[in-house]
């Protein structure tokens, strides 16, 4: 028994295929930040406040500007208000970091940790939408929902004064991860198609 594909699952298969492969890329390329931001906090943060002040507002900047990466990675035809509501929001945050920094680290983790509560339900509901197209998105769910939760966290102990941007560093690492596990899961959905 032969199975032909019409032009339109055709295209549609084409399509999946084309936006996994760029997410992909993407998703080593978040990862490969965040490795490089986390061993950058580790050994020079800790020493140096101006590299640790820099680091702070790179990260929210860096998410700005994947968010725009990611918009590219999908089809037209896909509707990307996620997106620009989370990079908008990281924009936001990126200026809001920078001000609060002047007030301190307790302001600095306020506002981080309402940023990883926003784009911690974004990047859920993108993981969501996502899983029946391209499958393998569970890590990028788990992943919103553990950022939500860790932002939470931060503006929890944001007067604690052992906080600073080292105990950021586990929240980049476990994202690093979690983008790899999506990547890779993404080959899949590539050789499938």
């Amino acid at each position: 028994m032969t199975i032909t594909l019409n032009e339109s699952q055709r295209s549609a298969s084409t399509e999946t295929i084309k936006t996994a492969r760029s997410l992909r890329r993407l998703y080593f390329l978040r990862a490969s930040f965040s490795i490089i931001w986390v061993i950058l906090v580790v050994t020079l943060a800790k020493t140096n406040p101006a590299i640790a002040t820099v680091l702070f507002i790179i990260y929210p900047a860096w998410d700005a500007i994947a968010t725009f990466l990611d918009i590219k990675a999908n089809p037209p035809a896909a509707s990307k208000t996620p997106q620009y509501v989370n990079a908008g929001i990281s924009i936001i945050t990126t200026i809001a970091v920078t001000i609060a920094l002047q007030k301190g680290i307790p302001a600095a983790f306020i506002v981080f940790g309402a940023w990883a509560i926003l784009t911690g339900l974004i990047q859920l509901i993108l993981g969501l939408r996502r899983r029946k197209q391209l499958g393998g998105q569970w890590p990028m769910i788990i992943s919103g929902g553990q950022s939500a939760l860790a932002g939470g966290a931060f503006i929890a102990m944001a007067h604690d004064p052992n906080a600073g941007i080292s105990t950021l560093a586990g929240y980049a690492a476990f994202g690093a991860f979690y983008f790899i596990l999506t990547a890779v899961r993404l080959s899949k959905t590539i050789k499938e198609g």
